[in-house]
């Protein structure tokens, strides 16, 4: 455990001064979870997180998104689509106040359950014995 958040020390290290691990950068305040949206930049990744609002008026609910850029130190190696964990820091430039932290389990979706079916093969059920259940009922 680093950092005094419940995250593990990456295995590669890299002589970034801004990496949380190798390098000197203190992280504060809160972490949130993303997914990596783009890898354009140099040593920096935006991290995409979604939400629902509450919409009174239709007593529904509505997406939002939040694109929040953040350090990518040389030791995480980070692609588009990955799911990370991001947290406060001082300010590294004008838009960036987070650094990555680590990368999370991707068989899950951020904020719901798994992604991945059942993992038993015999609790699949098979849709032909419904429809054929549903057909005998009808007549």
């Amino acid at each position: 455990m680093a950092l005094g958040l419940n995250v593990t020390e990456p295995e590669t290290t890299c002589d970034d001064p801004n990496c949380p691990f190798h390098g000197t950068l203190s992280v504060r305040g809160g972490t949130v979870d993303g997914m990596v949206a783009s890898t354009e930049m140099d040593r920096s990744v935006v991290v995409e997180r979604e939400y629902d609002v509450a919409v009174p008026k239709y007593d529904r609910q509505m997406k939002r998104r939040s694109r929040t850029p953040a350090h990518a130190p040389d030791c995480l190696d980070l692609e588009v689509g990955d799911a990370v964990r991001i947290a406060e820091t001082r300010p590294l430039s004008k838009t960036k106040a987070h650094v990555v932290v680590s990368t999370l389990d991707t068989t899950r979706d951020l904020g719901a359950s798994s992604l991945s079916g059942p993992s038993d093969p015999e609790s699949e059920v098979d849709l032909s014995e419904i429809e054929a259940d549903e057909g005998e009922g009808e007549s």
